[in-house]
């Protein structure tokens, strides 16, 4: 069967509103955050917080009236949702058993097997301190410092419980902002997710996450490698290729080409409706947003969003973005933290925000706009005035200020309506 070939349009439209950001937030409130979490397949956790933590920037932007304490309460107190990896996302609980098959494979092979091997007697301690004294954290512990710089911690007892985390025999129970706080697995997870699934039921699993969470994928991106990954095995490419072909011809995903390219994505055939919805140039089933569109308000996309990093940017929008938290200050292009700004279904600007919590104003570091931008059309200066609002209020901040946002008739005119319908201080 020859691919399906969709617009430039229709695969914009279909990424962001496979992930809930097109053609408007269509989730709310703490309801909407368990929607929004099983929709997005995964949300990428970051603890750095120049505004919000990145993973709080990504449901803000999709659902209504979103508080980081929904997050937190369908993760840790309802137990719908569970953090976890390397690359660290949310995950929905009922996806427990695949993982951990990922999990049984981490611990077969011992990624830190020499500190293991070492040190089996403080991993009983540690063990032992859990039986005892119930969920615990890094802080919690006494344990030896490490002589080099470590992400997991600065202790012997963080690479103890970080090993235990990444194999399966620990959940998280909690975090305190963002710390850790651990308990054994069997205290956490819910009986009926707690088991291993087989090696061919984690396979269809992973190969449809992979492609969901992308909602395009590359097809030359299934390969052996992101599999191997995902299972912890050794698969040789022709074992992958063939794995993949005996799920197309399952039916599970189709080939996909958009006109005037040559690179075949893939798309779950569940959602094949959808693209033939949007090159109809309709709105897919329950893709109606609950409030505003992406046109009456703009929505402003976490570094780490899906849709937008990793150079999808690039591709999807030509729209050029890096994240540049990591760039020295002299040697970036825009700014820390960088945020894209989706209007309509195109990125057309960029603005860096920063949070003075002592005062709780909201700083607008630096603007940048695309050349063909609409910045001198009233309903884009209503648009993004809203987005502001908005963000503002979701970070509880008190004041805004919008000197760096050009033309200056723009930054009047958003000015104008923060005045008039906001309780916010701009300046």
């Amino acid at each position: 069967m020859n691919p399906i070939v969709i617009s430039k349009q229709t695969a914009r439209r279909f990424v962001l509103g496979r992930q809930g950001l097109w053609p408007g937030r269509r989730w709310k409130g703490k309801r909407g955050t368990i929607d929004a979490l099983n929709v997005c397949e995964a949300v990428q956790l970051d603890p750095l917080a120049a505004t919000a933590r990145s993973q709080d920037i990504v449901l803000h932007s999709r659902v209504l009236d979103y508080k980081p304490a929904h997050l937190y309460k369908v993760a840790y107190d309802e137990r719908r949702f569970f953090d976890y990896g390397i690359w660290l996302a949310m995950y929905p609980m009922h996806e427990l058993p695949y993982w951990r098959v990922q999990m049984e494979g981490r611990a077969h092979q011992k990624r830190v097997e020499n500190f293991i091997l070492a040190n089996a007697e403080l991993f009983n301690a540690v063990r032992e301190e859990l039986r005892k004294r119930g969920p615990l954290g890094n802080g919690d512990f006494e344990g030896n410092r490490l002589t080099s710089w470590n992400y997991r911690g600065r202790k012997e007892t963080s690479l103890v419980l970080y090993d235990m985390w990444l194999t399966g025999e620990l959940m998280m129970h909690h975090r305190e902002g963002f710390d850790r706080v651990y308990d054994f697995r069997q205290n956490i997870a819910p009986q009926e997710y707690d088991y291993v699934a087989s090696a061919k039921e984690a396979e269809e699993f992973f190969v449809r996450k992979s492609i969901a969470f992308m909602g395009l994928k590359r097809e030359s991106t299934m390969r052996s490698p992101e599999l191997n990954n995902f299972m912890r095995r050794d698969y040789s490419a022709a074992v992958v290729k063939k794995i993949l072909e005996e799920q197309k011809a399952a039916g599970a995903f189709v080939q996909v080409q958009v006109e005037g390219g040559r690179e075949t994505y893939l798309v779950l055939s569940e959602d094949v409706s959808a693209l033939e919805s949007l090159e109809k140039g309709k709105i897919p089933k329950g893709w109606n947003p609950k409030e505003s569109t992406t046109l009456d308000e703009v929505a402003f996309l976490s570094s780490l969003d899906i849709v937008s990093a990793r150079g999808r940017a690039k591709k999807l929008f030509d729209f050029d973005y890096k994240w540049e938290v990591y760039v020295p200050a002299n040697k970036r292009r825009w700014g820390y933290y960088v945020l894209p700004i989706l209007y309509g279904d195109d990125l057309v600007a960029r603005l860096d925000p920063k949070l003075d919590r002592t005062t709780m104003t909201l700083q607008i570091k630096g603007f940048w706009h695309e050349d063909d931008a609409p910045v001198r059309d009233s309903a884009f200066a209503s648009a993004l005035a809203r987005g502001l609002i908005r963000f503002a209020d979701f970070l509880e901040a008190r004041k805004i200020e919008i000197g760096t946002i050009h033309p200056p008739r723009l930054q009047a005119e958003i000015r104008k309506i923060i005045k008039g319908s906001s309780e916010l201080v701009v300046r």
